[in-house]
């Protein structure tokens, strides 16, 4: 059937003189991108602005989606808060931003950052190193340092420490503490290489001369309010996700941890917050998705997304209409089966097993 189309629709754009085909992918754009993850210049082919336009969107997404879950959890525990003042004012978060659209919170985040902000000379001084205007926000610079050894074989080096050393507290460990000591040691190996990165990189302060910065790197207003906007709109729905697995628990648990003379805070942290995890994550997947597929607003303010260089700049200028839509849709669709398919595998790692 798939064929039969596809073969009707090329004889059809043939007998109307019109071009079909993905040639398209490897001639010169012609046009510039205000913000890019990868370098690209007006002579650089459409190919290169797909991928572009991807990177811009799945960093868009992944940045919200960890603010916004962050944010979330938050909120959903002070929806259950036994505290009045807070539980309500958790009430008016969530029932005030879920019910207002989500594209009237982009135009105001990027109004307000327009033109609320002040210009780049009197920016906001945030430590010294990171510095807001309304020409965006601005963060230190990263760049390769020099080290006698090679970061990559000093990091080899530390990798296969850390794991002889977690093998050897494996064969150690008793049964049931084998899954704890290798979450530890997985934890441990990862904060080395995080900190063996961040020594290993020169960090260049921004440093303001004349009417712009110099040394650092500049996230887009476009960005920011997108980000602020899709963190704080789903935030309010991942909290009520939270609050309703945390009150799906059985109020026996909190009391048998009262009993034991565990505080709230570990209560919550070691023995509601995990049993709550397996209500949490199916809906949080969906939560997710539309996250994924919201930040394609991204296109009414500018932001340089896959729907507004490709599905927008690209296929005004080529007119491959059904190629270039067919492309995006199959971006979002991938997109959101890997979201998918990874909450399903992590609500499977985190699942109680009842005996």
């Amino acid at each position: 059937m798939l064929a039969f189309l596809g073969h009707n629709i090329a004889l059809n754009l043939k007998a109307r003189g019109l071009a079909s085909g993905f040639d398209f992918l490897s001639k010169e754009a012609g046009f510039a991108i205000g913000f890019s993850l990868i370098p690209f210049t007006e002579t650089d082919t459409y190919g290169r602005a797909f991928i572009v336009g991807l990177l811009n969107t799945i960093f868009v997404a992944f940045v919200s989606m960890i603010l916004a879950t962050v944010l979330g959890t938050i909120i959903g525990v002070a929806r259950v808060s036994k505290h009045p003042p807070t539980a309500a004012a958790a009430l008016v978060y969530v029932e005030g931003l879920r019910n207002i659209p989500l594209l009237l919170q982009v135009l105001f985040w990027q109004q307000l950052l327009i033109n609320g902000l002040p210009s780049v000379r009197q920016s906001l001084n945030l430590g010294g190193w990171v510095f807001l205007n309304n020409r965006g926000l601005v963060l230190p610079d990263v760049s390769a340092g020099a080290l006698p050894v090679p970061p990559s074989s000093m990091a080899a080096i530390i990798a296969a420490t850390l794991i002889g050393l977690i093998v050897i507290a494996l064969r150690r460990a008793e049964p049931s503490r084998r899954r704890q000591v290798a979450v530890w040691g997985l934890g441990a190996l990862l904060a080395l290489e995080v900190l063996l990165a961040t020594l290993t990189v020169d960090w260049s302060r921004p440093a303001l001369t004349g009417f712009n910065f110099r040394n650092g790197v500049v996230l887009v207003p476009e960005f920011v309010a997108l980000v602020v906007a899709l963190t704080i709109y789903n935030a309010a729905f991942i909290a009520e996700i939270v609050r309703a697995g945390i009150e799906s628990v059985n109020k026996g648990q909190r009391e048998a941890a009262a009993a034991l003379g565990l505080p709230p805070r570990l209560t919550m942290r070691l023995i509601v917050l995990p049993q709550a995890m397996r209500v949490v994550i199916p809906p949080l997947a969906n939560q997710y998705s539309h996250l994924l597929k919201a930040s394609s607003l991204a296109t009414v303010i500018g932001y340089p997304d896959l729907v507004n260089v490709f599905l927008g700049t690209t296929l005004n200028q080529t007119g491959r209409a059904i190629e270039i839509v067919t492309m995006t849709m199959a971006v979002y669709l991938v997109l959101s089966a890997l979201v998918a398919g990874f909450t399903s595998w992590f609500n499977a790692r985190v699942a109680l097993v009842e005996r």
